[in-house]
This record gives structure tokens, sequence and C-alpha cells, in this order.
């Protein structure tokens, strides 16, 4: 394999950081990626809740264009999405 492939069984070990506002969205394993109908990446849908281990907690997510991914790096995804481009819908 070239030097530039990356496998998603590495890359979900990553942690999905925002450079626009600086939040952290965990791992990339702990979220989801919506592949179109040709195998392109389309979307990372990030868990809003703010606890691993809260029952109770919303079932807010949100959208953010892979457009948005800037960067993947050795045990990083950099985003750079604003409010205007992340979408924000629950459950």
């Amino acid at each position: 394999m070239g030097d530039n492939i990356k496998l998603y069984s590495d890359i979900e070990k990553y942690e999905i950081i925002n450079v626009n506002d600086g939040e952290k969205y965990n791992y990339l394993a702990n979220n989801d990626v919506v592949v179109d109908e040709k195998g392109y990446l389309k979307l990372i849908i990030l868990n809003k809740a703010q606890s691993k281990f809260s029952f109770f907690g919303s079932n807010e997510f949100i959208e953010v264009s892979w457009d948005c991914v800037k960067k993947i790096g050795l045990r990083t995804i950099i985003i750079d999405a604003d409010e205007e481009t992340m979408k924000t819908n629950r459950l």
C-alpha cells in the first residue's frame, strides 16, 4: 500500500478535534461515518453526549460534512466546522 493510505481500522482510534472552536469529539470509533452509494465518505456523525456513562443524556448528534476534514494526522482528525456547517439533530 502507498504511504498516503490510511485504513479505517487505524483511524477509528483517532480523536476528532474542531480547530474552529477547539472542541474535542471523542474518537472516530465512538462516532459514525456516512458513506454514499459510490463509496465516498460523506458525513461524520458526532455524538453530542458529554459523558459516555450518561444513560439519560440527550440523544443529540451533529452532522459534519466530510469536506470539513482538513487533516488526518498521526493520532487526530482535524475538522474546521463552524455553527453554520454543523447540523444538530436529535434521535
